[in-house]
């Protein structure tokens, strides 16, 4: 657990850079790819819009969730650029947690004036260590998107 808190400091402290340098009021494409840029200076691996599969009653859905940013496989990152962030937000979050089975979960919103009220860490209390992460590497290719699976 030592080491998934001191991941999520760090992330924490390059959402507050980002947010020192950019401030409130912009889309949420750019607080992600700020932020992804923060990341990977800091020595950490990034994955963004990534896929993860998803499975019901044992069969593959056609559809995916798609994470905004996956920190050393072990962090999701969900962004906001809105006015508040809801109760439908948090629960969003406990799901893709849940679905991607990974431990932590920070979702922040980057539209405020005060980002460390709009920085919400949820744990995954469903997390099986023994599960391996599966993810869908979306590449686009002209006007339509392939997908690369691996684990």
């Amino acid at each position: 657990m030592k080491l998934i808190n001191e991941l999520t400091y760090k992330i924490i402290g390059a959402i507050y850079k980002v947010n020192a340098d950019l401030g409130p009021g912009l889309l949420e494409s750019v607080y992600e790819e700020a932020l992804c840029y923060q990341l990977i200076k800091d020595g950490l691996y990034v994955e963004r819009q990534i896929g993860v599969p998803l499975y019901y009653d044992g069969r593959r859905l056609h559809t995916h969730l798609r994470l905004d940013i996956l920190v050393n496989r072990m962090v999701i990152v969900e962004l906001k650029a809105i006015e508040a962030i809801s109760t439908l937000h948090n629960m969003q979050l406990d799901t893709y947690l849940r679905l991607a089975n990974i431990q932590i979960g920070l979702l922040v919103n980057f539209n405020t004036t005060n980002i460390r009220d709009d920085i919400h860490r949820r744990i995954n209390p469903y997390f099986d260590e023994n599960k391996v992460l599966e993810v869908i590497k979306i590449e686009n290719t002209g006007d339509k998107e392939s997908y690369i699976s691996s684990k």
